[in-house]
């Protein structure tokens, strides 16, 4: 079974000027075979995002013109924008909508869906995207429409840019990435009015910024994030975030874009795996934008010097919005539009900067949490996710069925590179319930191949073992599919054990159900509206790999020692010298000095072949 939105690479897309002119003469003969005589472009099937859609196919059609000049699209252009004007804009307040901050403000905006208060909830990220389709037509409307509909398309641009920033309330479902849009949309629109006004609006959209937006970032990673739905970061929303952050700063040369969006890029290249997979969000935990983020993904890789591109897309949206059918949807043609227009190439090289939060090499990554327990392993193209065990999730030894991994405290990180190989040492300490404080270290060590995986904790008592992950996605190359196995070897006896109880708090690997789906039985909203990450921890058991102590570790010690990935026989040696904890492998030897680390307390780690 197939994860359905996590596909190849978005870097594997050609990007050619030519792959791009293919694009837009698709585009523009369905376009062409589709509008009505009243002008609508509209596919069919469209139902909600509807409100900006047939002005998104405009867009494309008047940047193609301006491509290739081909005589049959003014007549289009001038159609289809009439009918936008005349069908599409609504000055009358949507009945239910609860977000106005002025009632029968008689500014234009756009619908989510065109029945009165249908579901007026997504009305003000639709007149975002059809303010961003507009000011599209306006920059490339010069010799293609005519003044008078040039300037009632002027006035109605101003018109959504007033009721988004005056009628209502500013960023009402708190998505990041609508609001950078917003500013975005500002920025494009200030360059099209008269001096004065012009300023002024470029002013407020940068006030937006900074006041609404900057000022209310959330942490996760050490990472100052543009908050979205509510939580730190959704990986399908969140490139799209860095997408409006790249063009925020290509439109406007202001600094405080570039900054920001270098901060976001490097939190997503050190939580996404080498393979492109990624999970987790407050929006949806495996849905994945796919031609929506490739502008910020290209252009901010670039700046940081990280293969971002690896970043896997659903490619069913390759380079445009589609419907079942496979026709195309103007929904989000913008991003279309300024993907073309911007010529940065792709950065396919991995950033050599070490970070905290990630450990890559070859084809192996961790990326680790805030709590610097791992989020994603990968090895020998299988990922894993953190097991669960008695509502407790993460990566760590088990003692009495309570899981030690969840910090007490400060976590110290080492990483240390050395004749092919990379290290990184967490220093953790932790509390159980017999509220003892102790001191976990854990090493992570690849030769971009395998990754061996030791754990070392002051003796526990009963049967203790190491919760060493749940085997989830594995990849094919072209696709991300699901597993319930990988290739993991233990210096200790090894299990893989399945949930005893079933139903929705009980995640089994061998069945079809996803982790997403999984997470939205149990969150508190409905798909779309609730928050898998919150749901995905009311999670009791699961799938996991247990790990038995390893046999000849020192006295005062458990040791727990894993590998993941392929190789022959697995018997790794330690000795302890006073505080001194010698591991011996087959690849590699590793010095972990005392747990209380240097004289800055930080851990000493030395590592060698």
């Amino acid at each position: 079974m197939h994860l359905l939105h996590q596909r190849g690479p978005l870097h594997d897309l050609p990007d050619t000027p030519e792959a791009y002119d293919t694009v837009l003469a698709d585009v523009v003969e369905q376009a062409l075979a589709r509008l009505t005589p009243e002008g609508n472009l509209e596919h069919p099937d469209c139902v909600d995002d509807i409100g900006d859609t047939a002005l998104g196919i405009t867009s494309l059609l008047a940047l193609a013109w301006q491509r290739g000049k081909d005589p049959r699209l003014p007549e289009a252009v001038h159609r289809s924008l009439d009918f936008h004007l005349n069908e599409r804009v609504y000055t009358e307040d949507n009945a239910g909508y609860p977000n106005l901050r002025v009632r029968n403000s008689g500014l234009p905006y756009a619908r989510y869906t065109l029945a009165a208060g249908a579901h007026p909830i997504g009305d003000w990220p639709s007149t975002v995207w059809a303010l961003l389709q507009a000011v599209n037509v306006l920059d490339a409307a010069d010799g293609l429409v005519d003044d008078e509909q040039l300037s009632r398309l002027l006035d109605v641009a101003r018109g959504y840019w007033r009721w988004l920033t005056e009628a209502t309330f500013f960023n009402p479902q708190e998505a990041g990435n609508q609001a950078i849009g917003c500013v975005v949309g500002g920025l494009m629109l200030a360059a099209h009015l008269p001096g004065p006004e012009g300023e002024s609006v470029r002013a407020r959209a940068l006030q937006l910024y900074t006041e609404k937006i900057r000022a209310h970032r959330v942490e996760d990673r050490g990472a100052a994030l543009p908050p979205e739905h509510g939580g730190a970061y959704d990986n399908n929303y969140g490139p799209i975030s860095l997408s409006f952050l790249a063009q925020a700063h290509r439109v406007s040369g202001e600094e405080i874009f570039a900054e920001d969006g270098e901060a976001l890029a490097r939190y997503i290249d050190a939580r996404l795996t080498n393979g492109g997979f990624d999970n987790g969000g407050p929006r949806y935990s495996e849905q994945h934008s796919a031609f929506e983020s490739v502008l910020g993904l290209r252009y901010f890789g670039a700046r940081i010097g990280a293969d971002l591109g690896r970043y896997r897309g659903d490619s069913r949206w390759a380079r445009h919005a589609v419907k079942a059918d496979g026709g195309v949807d103007g929904h989000f043609a913008w991003m279309l539009v300024w993907q073309i227009q911007n010529t940065t190439r792709w950065h396919r090289e991995p950033s050599t900067a070490i970070a905290r939060h990630q450990l890559r090499a070859g084809t192996v990554s961790v990326a680790f949490d805030t709590r610097m327990t791992p989020a994603v392993v990968e090895a020998a193209g299988t990922y894993y996710l953190p097991a669960a065990v008695n509502r407790q999730h993460g990566f760590g030894p088990v003692v009495d069925g309570f899981l030690l991994c969840r910090p007490m405290g400060e976590v110290r990180v080492r990483d240390v590179r050395a004749d092919g190989l990379a290290a990184k040492l967490v220093t953790k300490p932790v509390v159980g319930r017999d509220h003892v404080l102790r001191h976990i270290q854990s090493l992570y060590v690849t030769d971009g191949t395998s990754l061996w995986v030791t754990v070392a904790v002051e003796r526990l008592p009963g049967r203790p073992y190491l919760l060493a992950g749940l085997p989830y996605a594995t990849d094919d190359g072209d696709r991300v599919l699901r597993t319930a196995e990988g290739e993991v070897t233990s210096a200790g006896e090894l299990r893989l054990t399945h949930p005893q109880s079933e139903g929705a708090h009980h995640f089994d690997a061998r069945a079809e159900l996803t982790q997403e789906q999984a997470a939205f039985a149990l969150a508190a909203d409905p798909r779309g509206y609730g928050n898998p990450d919150e749901g995905w921890r009311h999670l009791v058991s699961s799938t996991a790999l247990e790990a038995a102590p390893a046999p000849g570790a020192p006295e005062d010690l458990h040791v727990f020692a894993v590998r993941y990935g392929p190789g022959g026989p697995f018997a790794p040696a330690f000795e302890r010298d006073g505080e001194v904890l010698t591991v011996r492998t087959e690849a590699f030897t590793a010095r972990l000095g005392e747990v209380a680390g240097d004289a800055h307390g930080e851990p000493v780690l030395t590592l060698s072949v």
